[in-house]
C-alpha cells in the first residue's frame, strides 16, 4: 500500500496540471451542483413552509379561453367566504405592494423610513399562521393598525417593544398608524413577504362590484373539498342579479372560478394581474437536470483521469502482485484512494460555497446559501461525493489488476482498443452535454438581449425615471422649472405608472355603444406621447387645455381600436376619443400587446382636483452628460424634499428589474453551463494525458521517420475534431427543441438563429483544440530516442 501509495504521489507530481484540474474540477462541480439544489429546493418548496399549505387557496376567475386573472372584487370575496361551512377564513389583500415613507419619534428625535408595507383585511391572520411575538391574531382588528416582521421592528426600535408605536406617514391617508403586533419573519421562499401588514380601511370599496383589485385567499376545513365549496357557491350564488341574465358559469362570454392551492400559486404563470413571484417547473426541470449532470462529468472526467495513469502506475501494482499482494487487496486499496480523492475535492467545495456569498454570484441564487440553511443538501451532497469515488474508482481499479504481471514486468503492456473506445464514448457524453448547454445559454443571451433591446415603440433613450411622493405632486410645475433650469434637460412628463415595467396594468372596463369593453388604462400628464416620441396615427396628442375638461380624453392603441371598432371623437362614459396610436409594447414581453389607452384625468381625478402621478420622466438632449444630469435631478428633489428617500434611475434600469427573472435564470445557466464545458474539457484533458502516454512510441517512431511537430498535432486535433462532430449532431437537436419549448413561454422572442449552432461548435471547438494542442505539445517535442529506450 506504501509503494502504491508513493507511485501515485509520483505520478501526481509528474502531471500537475492534469491532476490539479481533475480535483478542482470535481470540487466546482460539487460546489455546482450544491448551489442548483438550492435554488430548486428553494422553488419547489415555495410557500410549503406555511401551516396547512395545502388547504389554503387563492381564488382566480376564469375567462374560458381568454384566460384568467388573479384580482376579485371585495363584495364577491365577501359572498364567497360566508357560502360554506368548509371555508375557515377569507382575507383579501391588495393587489399591490407599497412603499410608504414614514416617520417615528424617539426621545424627540425623528427618523425617517421608506419600508413596503401590504394592505390586508383582518382575516389575513384566520388564512395564514403568523407566529407573532408580539400581539395577538386579531392584532389587524381595528383600523389603523399594523403589524410589522421581527427584522423590521429592531430596525426601527432596536430591542424596545414596538407594540403601541406610532408610525406618523404624512404623504397618504395612513397617518397615525399604530403597531398592534411583531410576527417572527417568513422565509424568504413565501408569498407573504416579510413587510409591514396594514389594516385595510374596512369601507374601502365594501359593496363596490365594480372595483376588481383584490387578491382573495382562503383556507378550507380540508383540502378534498375544494370543488365541493365551488359547486356549492355556484348553485346559491345569484350570479345573474349582480352580472347580468345572461350571466352562465363557464360559458365563453361569462366566467369560472379556480382554486389554486397556495404552493401551486407560485407555479402558475399567464395570470392577468398576477403580481406574485413566479417559477417555472420547466426551468427547475432544467436546472435539476443541469446539476446531475455536472456530476455525472466530473465523475467521467474522475474515471477517465485515474485510467489514464495506468501506464505510469501499472509496473508497480504489478510488483505489489508478484510480492504476494492479491488482486482484492490491490483493488480495494485503489478505490479507497478515489473516494478519498472525490471527498477531499468535496471539502474544498465547501470551501468555495464558504466564499460564494461574497462573490457576484451570491445575486443569481434567491436562496440562502449559508451552511446552516442547507443541512440536507449539504449533507446529501457529501453522500453523493463518496458515491462518486466508488464509482469513478471501480472501473480502473479493476482494470489496472487485470493485466498478466509477467507480461507488464517484461514492458509488453498494451491497452486495449475496446478501453480507448469506452474512454472516448465517455468523454463524448459530455460532449453532448456541453453543446446542449452552451446552445441554450447563447439563446437565453440573446432573448434576454432582445427583451432589453427590441424597439418597444416609444424613446427610452437618455431619459431619467423619478419616483414621485405627495410633496412633489403638490409642486410639480415648479419642480418641473426646476428640472429645466439644467440645460441639458429637454423635457419633463408624468404617468401613472412605468411603462414596460409590469406585466399588466390598471384593467378598465367600460360600457361601449351598448357592448361592455376592457382595456389596460395608464394615466399620464398632456405632454406625456410628445416627450416619449410616441407617433399618433389618427385624430390628436393631448394638448394643455385638457387638463381644464370637466371630463378626461383617451387615445387608443390600434389594437383596442380594431377589437372594439372605436371611432374617432366618440364618447366612453363622457370621456372622449382624440386619438389612435400605434400597438407600442407598454407592457413587458411576456404579454401580447392588449387593447390598452393612454388617459388624460382633466380638471378631476377620481373626483378630486388635485392630480396624482407616481413617476417623472425626465428627457435629456442628445449629447448631454447624463452624470451631471442624475445629479442635477436629485439636487431639485433634496430642494422640495430633503427628507424622502426619493428612487431616480436610468430608463434601462427598469426594464433590467422587469425581466429580472429571465436574467437571473439566464446567468445562472450561463454559468453553470460554463462549469460544465470547463469539467468536459477537463475530461480531454485526462483522456489526452492517456493518448499520449500511450502513443509515446508511435510518436518518436514518426519523428524519426521525418514528422514535424506540427503534423503530429495536427493527427490528435482531427481524432478529436471528429468526436466533436458527432456530439454535436447528436446534442444540436435536442438543445434546438428545448430552447424551442422555452422561448414559448415569451409572447415576442429572438428568432431562432442558425448562426448560433456553428457558433456553439466554434467555442468548444476552440477550446478543445487548445487543451489536446497544449498537452501533446511536450510529447511531441520530446527527444525520440528517450521515448523509444523506455518502451
Amino acid at each position: 500500500m506504501k509503494t502504491i501509495l508513493r507511485n501515485f504521489i509520483s505520478v501526481l507530481r509528474r502531471f500537475k496540471t492534469a491532476s490539479v484540474l481533475n480535483v478542482l474540477g470535481l470540487s466546482i462541480a460539487f460546489v455546482a451542483f450544491m448551489l442548483i439544489m438550492m435554488q430548486v429546493n428553494y422553488d419547489y418548496t415555495f410557500d410549503c413552509s406555511h401551516r396547512n399549505a395545502d388547504a389554503i387557496f387563492r381564488v382566480d376567475i376564469v375567462h374560458g379561453s381568454k384566460g384568467s386573472q388573479a384580482i376579485i372584487c371585495r363584495p364577491f370575496a365577501r359572498a364567497f367566504t360566508e357560502s360554506s361551512p368548509h371555508i375557515k377564513g377569507g382575507c383579501l389583500l391588495s393587489a399591490w405592494v407599497g412603499s410608504p415613507f414614514f416617520y417615528v419619534e424617539q426621545n424627540g428625535q425623528r427618523t425617517g423610513y421608506r419600508e413596503n408595507a401590504w394592505e390586508v383585511t383582518p382575516g389575513l391572520l384566520d388564512v395564514i399562521h403568523f407566529d407573532m411575538l408580539e400581539g395577538t391574531a386579531q392584532a389587524l382588528d381595528e383600523p389603523g393598525s399594523v403589524i410589522l416582521p421581527e427584522s423590521m421592528a429592531k430596525k426601527i426600535f432596536g430591542n424596545e417593544s414596538a407594540v403601541g408605536k406610532q408610525l406618523i406617514v404624512p404623504d397618504t391617508e395612513m397617518n397615525a398608524q399604530i403597531v398592534k403586533g411583531v410576527y417572527k419573519d417568513f422565509p424568504r421562499n413565501s408569498v407573504l413577504q416579510n413587510v409591514m401588514y396594514a389594516a385595510m380601511n374596512p369601507k374601502e370599496n365594501y359593496d363596490n362590484w365594480g372595483n376588481w383589485n383584490y387578491f382573495f385567499f382562503v383556507r378550507l376545513d380540508d383540502p378534498v373539498n375544494k370543488e365541493n365549496v365551488l359547486d356549492n357557491f355556484r348553485n346559491n350564488f345569484n350570479a345573474k342579479e349582480v352580472f347580468g341574465n345572461e350571466f352562465e358559469w363557464g360559458e365563453e362570454n361569462s366566467f369560472d372560478l379556480r382554486l389554486t392551492s397556495l404552493p401551486d400559486v407560485h407555479f402558475l404563470n399567464n395570470v392577468d394581474f398576477d403580481s406574485m413571484p413566479k417559477a417555472s417547473r420547466q426551468t427547475l426541470l432544467v436546472l435539476f437536470s443541469i446539476a446531475f449532470v455536472i456530476i455525472i462529468i466530473a465523475g467521467i472526467n474522475f474515471t477517465n483521469f485515474s485510467t489514464a495513469l495506468t501506464p505510469m502506475r501499472i509496473k508497480s501494482i504489478n510488483t505489489q502482485k508478484v510480492l504476494g499482494s492479491s488482486d482484492r487487496m490491490l483493488r480495494g486499496s485503489l478505490l479507497a484512494e478515489a473516494i478519498c480523492v472525490s471527498m477531499f475535492a468535496y471539502l474544498l467545495s465547501l470551501l468555495f460555497l464558504y466564499i460564494v456569498p461574497k462573490t457576484p454570484v451570491a445575486s443569481l441564487v434567491d436562496a440562502d446559501m449559508s451552511f446552516g440553511a442547507q443541512p440536507m443538501i449539504i449533507a446529501g451532497t457529501a453522500v453523493i461525493a463518496a458515491i462518486v469515488g466508488v464509482l469513478a474508482g471501480l472501473y480502473p481499479s479493476y482494470y489496472v489488476t487485470s493485466f498478466p504481471p509477467a507480461l507488464v514486468l517484461k514492458g509488453s503492456f498494451g491497452l486495449s482498443l475496446a478501453g480507448r473506445r469506452m474512454r472516448s464514448l465517455l468523454v463524448g457524453i459530455q460532449f453532448v452535454a456541453s453543446f446542449i448547454l452552451i446552445i441554450g445559454s447563447l439563446f437565453m443571451y440573446l432573448q434576454n438581449y432582445y427583451m432589453q433591446n427590441a424597439p418597444l415603440g416609444y424613446d427610452k433613450e437618455e431619459m431619467i425615471i423619478v419616483h414621485l411622493n405627495g410633496n412633489i405632486n403638490k409642486n410639480r410645475d415648479a419642480f418641473t422649472n426646476q428640472l429645466k433650469s439644467f440645460s441639458g434637460v429637454e423635457d419633463v412628463t408624468y404617468s401613472q405608472f412605468l411603462l414596460s415595467s409590469q406585466d399588466q396594468y390598471m384593467g378598465w372596463g367600460r360600457d361601449y355603444n351598448g357592448n361592455k369593453i376592457n382595456f389596460q388604462c395608464l394615466p399620464v400628464s398632456s405632454s406625456f406621447l410628445k416627450v416619449m416620441g410616441i407617433e399618433v396615427k389618427e385624430g390628436r396628442d393631448f394638448r394643455p387645455e385638457d387638463d381644464q375638461k370637466e371630463t378626461g380624453c383617451y387615445i387608443f392603441n390600434e389594437k383596442a381600436k380594431a377589437q372594439y371598432d372605436l371611432k374617432l371623437n366618440d364618447n366612453i362614459n363622457g370621456s372622449e376619443i382624440i386619438g389612435f396610436i400605434p400597438d407600442i409594447k407598454f407592457a413587458s414581453f411576456r404579454q401580447e400587446v392588449t387593447p390598452m389607452a393612454f388617459y388624460l384625468w382633466g380638471k378631476y381625478q377620481w373626483g378630486q382636483e388635485d392630480h396624482y402621478y407616481n413617476a417623472a420622466y425626465v428627457k435629456f438632449k442628445t449629447g448631454s452628460d447624463l452624470r451631471a444630469g442624475m445629479e442635477h435631478v436629485r439636487e431639485s428633489l433634496e430642494k422640495f424634499d430633503s427628507e424622502y428617500p426619493f428612487v431616480v434611475r436610468f430608463y434601462d434600469e427598469v426594464l433590467q428589474h422587469t425581466y429580472e427573472k429571465e436574467l437571473k435564470i439566464g446567468s445562472l445557466i450561463t454559468l453553470f453551463s460554463l462549469v460544465a464545458i470547463f469539467i468536459s474539457i477537463v475530461g480531454v484533458f485526462g483522456l489526452v494525458v492517456f493518448e499520449s502516454e500511450y502513443k509515446r512510441k508511435e510518436i518518436a517512431v514518426r519523428k524519426v521517420l521525418g514528422s514535424t511537430t506540427g503534423e503530429i498535432l495536427y493527427m490528435f486535433n482531427v481524432s478529436y475534431f471528429w468526436i466533436l462532430l458527432i456530439c454535436f449532431v447528436l446534442g444540436a437537436p435536442v438543445a434546438w427543441y428545448g430552447v424551442h419549448r422555452w422561448l414559448e413561454n415569451f409572447a415576442y422572442r429572438t428568432p431562432m438563429h442558425w448562426w448560433v449552432l456553428p457558433l456553439a461548435f466554434l467555442i468548444v471547438g476552440v477550446i478543445t483544440a487548445i487543451t489536446v494542442t497544449y498537452q501533446n505539445w511536450h510529447v511531441a517535442n520530446e527527444n525520440p530516442v528517450k521515448n523509444i529506450k523506455s518502451e
